[in-house]
């Protein structure tokens, strides 16, 4: 849904009319979700979001929280801001481990994680790269330097990195440079396109 970056109160739909349709919007989410996600590293998933991602998460909030109107301003805060505005993408990433122990053990060692993102585009050399702006609405390791399982990253690009990202058969690798996490994946080409929509 490239060009809608925004999701305003005239886009909430009636709670009722939400309950009706939530099966096939559900479904529908979880197929637009396939080519939205690529595994970096063992335990590490980036969720690319969109306007779509972000109106079926504002509803679901609604549904589940039943805090009716008074709820639905606070929804639109949390959320408008993980749409991409055109010339970017926007990942919630997600460090997911079901082990308590070995999940804090993992996340001790990842302070500052969310800053060494990176998004490399065909040839491009490390410099070159979109690196992921992290979203400011908190600080996401503690000050104990324990990085948060949850992440919300940014990756801002420029025209040219657009037009490359488009192009078909060029190589995107997506992954972290962080000394405890330096892995990386190359993105598919199914997913490649889908998130080519996000831009302008």
């Amino acid at each position: 849904m490239a060009g809608k970056h925004e999701i305003t109160r005239a886009d909430i739909i009636p709670m009722a009319d939400y309950v009706r349709e939530r099966k096939e919007l559900r479904r529908a989410l979880v197929e637009a979700k396939k080519n939205r996600r690529l595994e970096v590293g063992p335990v590490c998933s980036f969720y690319f979001e969109n306007y779509q991602t972000m109106w079926n998460q504002i509803h679901e909030m609604l549904f589940i929280e039943k805090g009716g109107e008074a709820q639905i301003a606070d929804e639109l805060s949390a959320y408008n801001p993980l749409i991409p505005k055109g010339r970017e993408l926007v990942a919630t990433v997600m460090f997911e481990i079901d082990d308590p122990v070995r999940r804090g053990a993992l996340l001790a060692k990842l302070g500052g994680v969310e800053q060494t993102a990176f998004i490399r585009i065909g040839g491009e050399t490390a410099s070159e790269s979109v690196w992921g702006v992290p979203e400011e609405d908190v600080d996401r390791t503690s000050a104990a330097g324990k990085a948060s399982s949850v992440q919300f990253i940014h990756f801002p690009f420029t025209d040219e990195q657009v037009a490359a990202f488009r192009a078909a058969g060029t190589e995107i690798v997506v992954g972290f440079s962080h000394p405890e996490y330096a892995h990386m994946a190359v993105l598919p080409g199914p997913v490649r396109q889908a998130l080519a929509g996000d831009f302008d």
